[in-house]
């Protein structure tokens, strides 16, 4: 508190004192700077006229624009007299957060003070969500964030991010699970101009049939028996921002309608309410289902597909992007090691020439909890062959003489990959079969 009347300065401190609070007085103000670069303080309260310049309050305006110079986000109570009303107005213009008049009531002041208290809390959490989001993009400030890779097939989907996003057009991203559908939704949204505003990430196979439009659209309390509140659906909470609807191809029919009519007309009615509101959002869909075959077999809406994929977006499996494996990996036995505090560091050659050999039908998710759980089994600093346990190895093939039908098909499957150093599309292109096919048939005969 800064006044140059000493008994206001003792009568506030010791008000103030009995609120359990700490308090610096002062009655010179040209110590301010002085008292501002050796502390902080939660509020400070200034008065407005000094000896030198009894009426006017330059004095006053003059320390509000040095404090504010120093920290921005100061909270200045501004201390001043009856008739000084209007200029206590335009102080709160220039940055001031409140004032009180002379003589002040004890109340009015402690509540002027714990108000700014709270002002000044809110401020700093604001600061702390402003430097944490500052890290974050620090850390995945490298281009594309955690989308790791050198390969061919992932720098084609870099090319296609980077012409895509800035733009507003909608974006279906195809892919087998495990891929990373959804950082590329992320990629996308990061370099959009929807940037600073949110991504919501939906999975629509995870939402029931009874609570799909709650979950989108939003409801009014009382609209059905749990809705104690009123709730914004996901609609509503990407507004000026973007909407990733993973699993895309596992809606019903009823639902895809419903969500079409939302797409077309970019409004949605909260379940209960009577007026629809407009949403402005940036859709990207995503889905390891054939949607294309989906809408010929008749049980995908192909007005919907039309709405969601302006641009095709097609994610390599792993298999197709073999030279990012050890990369991969050694993200990842990074990221465990400091989790579990192991101090593994390395991957033997063997062993990452084991990981390359593997066809990964779990794709980058199967790698990513294989390397956790070696991180975890392992009393190494280096991780060994022995140490990746993986289930589904091409090696061995039945009895070439059968002619059971089954064990032709396997022993045929494990030649392609063989044939094709694991690589899936490769080989379900020579037996003449889809890749959502071919894996199917491999989990049947366990390969």
């Amino acid at each position: 508190m800064i006044d140059d009347d000493e008994d206001v300065l003792l009568a506030a401190k010791m008000l103030l004192k009995k609120q359990g609070h700490h308090v610096i007085i002062e009655k010179n103000p040209k110590k301010i700077p002085f008292l501002l670069h050796n502390d902080t303080y939660d509020v400070i309260l200034l008065d407005m006229n000094f000896s030198k310049d009894i009426t006017s309050g330059k004095e006053g305006f003059y320390w509000l624009e040095q404090i504010l110079g120093h920290d921005p986000s100061a909270v200045v109570i501004l201390i001043t007299a009856f008739g000084d009303v209007e200029m206590a107005v335009r102080a709160l213009k220039a940055g001031a957060t409140d004032f009180i008049l002379k003589p002040w009531q004890n109340e009015k002041l402690v509540a002027t003070i714990s108000t700014a208290i709270r002002l000044k809390k809110s401020y700093n959490e604001v600061d702390k969500l402003k430097k944490a989001k500052e890290m974050l993009e620090e850390q995945i400030g490298r281009p594309f964030g955690e989308i790791i890779g050198q390969s061919k097939a992932i720098q084609e989907v870099f090319t296609l991010i980077d012409k895509v996003a800035k733009t507003d057009a909608n974006v279906l991203i195809l892919g087998e699970n495990g891929t990373g559908k959804e950082l590329i939704a992320r990629a996308i949204h990061q370099r959009s101009l929807r940037k600073d505003n949110s991504f919501v990430s939906v999975d629509m196979g995870a939402i029931t049939e009874t609570l799909f439009e709650s979950e989108l659209f939003g409801h009014k309390k009382g609209a059905f028996t749990d809705a104690r509140e009123d709730r914004p659906g996901r609609f509503e909470l990407a507004n000026n921002g973007t909407l990733f609807l993973d699993e895309i191809g596992n809606l019903s029919m009823s639902l895809q309608s419903k969500l079409l009519s939302a797409l077309q007309s970019r409004q949605v009615t909260r379940v209960g309410a009577n007026q629809s509101m407009a949403v402005n959002i940036r859709l990207i869909c995503a889905t390891n289902m054939p949607l294309h075959k989906m809408v010929q077999e008749g049980t995908f809406r192909q007005d919907l597909l039309y709405r969601i994929n302006t641009v095709e977006l097609h994610v390599p499996p792993l298999c197709d992007r073999v030279e990012d494996i050890p990369m991969l990996a050694q993200h990842y036995l990074n990221y465990y090691a400091k989790k579990y505090h192991k101090h593994v560091t390395a991957i033997t050659p063997e062993a990452t020439d084991k990981l390359k050999r593997y066809a990964w039908p779990g794709n980058i998710r199967e790698l990513q909890h294989g390397i956790e759980r070696a991180v975890i089994m392992t009393d190494s600093a280096t991780l060994q062959e022995s140490d990746f346990l993986l289930s589904r190895t091409v090696s061995s093939s039945p009895n070439s003489n059968t002619l059971n039908l089954d064990e032709v098909e396997k022993t045929a499957i494990v030649k392609a990959l063989n044939m094709h150093n694991g690589n899936i599309s490769k080989a379900a292109d020579e037996l003449g079969l889809t890749r959502a096919s071919l894996y199917r048939r491999m989990e049947k005969y366990g390969i």
